[in-house]
């Protein structure tokens, strides 16, 4: 076999060793691999150069901006035009809400065209010259800031702001109207309740109906002792509203003996002992329905609220805040107890607007 030694011309040069220079150092090699290549050279936009072209394209921003203002006002018109249950056929979506989808376009155009336009605006009207920053330290010196503020002039002076405008009207405009989308929307949160809290279903002649056999009270039906609940005449359990007008005129009728009332506006506002008290809880509107015969209290099973009957439904123990209200009763020419008027303050938990 014959053998073959190869010279270092054969070697590609990335594979040879670093050249050594006296006692085995290794020679520094003089040029960078990683050079900066610098910024490449600024090329003028057309708009730069022709004012012509810097008007059309104004003229394009401002009319993004003006059609996203029409776009929220054909938000706010379709919210109050077409009513929630109507459909419209849209092809390839088929049938759908047409609220969903004319509040769903509209918006988005709003914002679409607010976006589209300063980016628009931004690629051709504004400065478009590379800068370096260069790392500082992060505690601002009198030179920084005032490098910020000049900076801040700057460009604002380079956005044209100032110059055009069409453009910063329109933008203005733009920004301030499609808010008003969001307001329009806080309707959806429901009706106002104006007064609706502080009126129940009783009034004056309304007869108490016990709720189990849906008959009217007299004043015999109901023995010392005795807790009957009771809802107002001519409020059906199966009417449309009946949930929402029993959770306010919900009442507890208990029958003590005179002597032991000690609270006088209860006394006058009974019926020979009959009194008629709220069973909303003052506390969260849980039902108060626990009765203690002996101490006329009763009790709200949710926090345990406490309250006495015998003394104008305080609060003795819990987190409510005030006595259950009560409702005056009477009896009318025909014998049965009847309402004298609504309760004179409004039933249940406290509300932000109770006086």
């Amino acid at each position: 076999m014959s053998s073959h030694t190869g010279s270092h011309e054969d070697v590609p040069d990335e594979n040879l060793p670093e050249q050594r220079s006296g006692h085995g150092k290794v020679a520094a090699r003089d040029e960078n691999p990683f050079a900066d290549p610098g910024l490449p050279p600024h090329e003028p936009r057309i708009q730069d150069i022709d004012d012509r072209a810097a008007k059309r394209s104004e003229r394009t921003v401002a009319l993004l901006f003006t059609v996203s203002m029409l776009a929220t006002l054909g938000f706010i018109a379709s919210y109050v035009i077409f009513p929630v249950d109507q459909y419209i056929h849209v092809w390839p979506l088929g049938e759908i809400s047409a609220l969903n989808f004319t509040l769903g376009m509209s918006l988005g155009i709003a914002l679409f065209c607010i976006g589209a336009g300063a980016v628009h605006w931004a690629r051709t009207l504004m400065s478009d010259h590379e800068l370096i920053g260069e790392r500082h330290p992060v505690e601002a010196d009198t030179e920084t800031k005032e490098k910020v503020l000049a900076d801040f002039h700057q460009g604002a002076k380079e956005s044209q702001i100032g110059r055009r405008k069409l453009i910063r009207n329109t933008m203005f405009g733009a920004l301030a109207v499609v808010p008003l989308s969001g307001v329009v929307l806080l309707r959806d949160l429901g009706p106002l309740p104006e007064d609706k809290l502080r009126h129940t279903a009783w009034s004056k002649g309304k007869l108490l109906v016990n709720q189990n056999t849906g008959e009217p009270l007299r004043p015999e039906d109901v023995p010392v002792g005795s807790l009957v609940m009771v809802q107002p005449e001519g409020l059906e359990e199966g009417s449309h509203d009946f949930q929402k007008e029993i959770a306010k005129a919900a009442v507890m009728v208990i029958r003590l003996e005179p002597k032991d009332i000690k609270d006088k506006r209860e006394l006058d506002w009974s019926h020979e002992g009959i009194v008629a008290f709220s069973r909303i809880c003052t506390h969260v509107g849980c039902p108060v329905t626990l009765y203690e015969q002996q101490t006329h209290h009763v009790l709200c099973p949710c926090h345990q609220s406490t309250f006495d009957l015998a003394d104008g439904a305080r609060v003795i123990f819990g987190p409510a805040g005030h006595p259950l209200p009560q409702l005056k009763i009477g009896v009318n020419d025909d014998g049965f107890l009847e309402a004298q008027d609504d309760f004179k303050e409004p039933v249940g938990p406290s509300f932000w607007e109770r006086g």
